[in-house]
């Protein structure tokens, strides 16, 4: 029971921090990920309540921005970049590595133990060192499967 009243004790401190206006939605809703790691469905609940506003509304803006997540992430989070220069240079190769690596069936993205998340990325704007991978917003350049397996081996070592 206190670990859903501090849930929500959290939630009331931003929502308070932010004067419960409506017009800071989209703050709110940082302050929120930033505190959970994503946007569980009964925050976001709480705050359309609490802001008076539909649900649809808070729902809508959370899943308009790519900012926002509705699925937990693991601490740990690995951007592949997918864009044109990347997938040139196989990395569809790093992302299977990636996966048979952390045991990850095709439709998942987040290691059971919320060890690791993997995203696939559009472009990360670092085309000249392809195949490019962002770890924790630490950028490797001209990746390989055997590289990133032993990255994520390095990172699991760190914990």
């Amino acid at each position: 029971m206190t670990s859903n009243y501090s849930k929500f004790e959290a939630v009331c401190c931003i929502l308070e921090e932010n004067n419960f206006d409506k017009s800071k939605l989209i703050p709110i809703l940082q302050s929120v990920q930033e505190e959970y790691r994503y946007l569980p469905a009964e925050i976001m609940s709480f705050i359309s309540s609490s802001l008076d506003m539909s649900p649809a509304i808070v729902y809508g803006v959370a899943t308009f921005y790519s900012h926002f997540t509705l699925n937990p992430k693991g601490e740990n989070i690995i951007k592949v970049c997918n864009g044109t220069a990347c997938h040139v240079k196989k990395s569809a190769a790093i992302i299977d590595a990636m996966r048979k690596k952390l045991g990850l069936k095709e439709n998942e993205n987040t290691t059971k133990d919320m060890l690791f998340t993997i995203e696939t990325v559009a472009c990360l704007g670092a085309c000249g060192l392809a195949p490019v991978v962002v770890i924790n917003e630490n950028v490797h350049g001209q990746m390989t499967a055997e590289k990133i397996v032993k990255l994520i081996d390095e990172t699991m070592g760190a914990k």
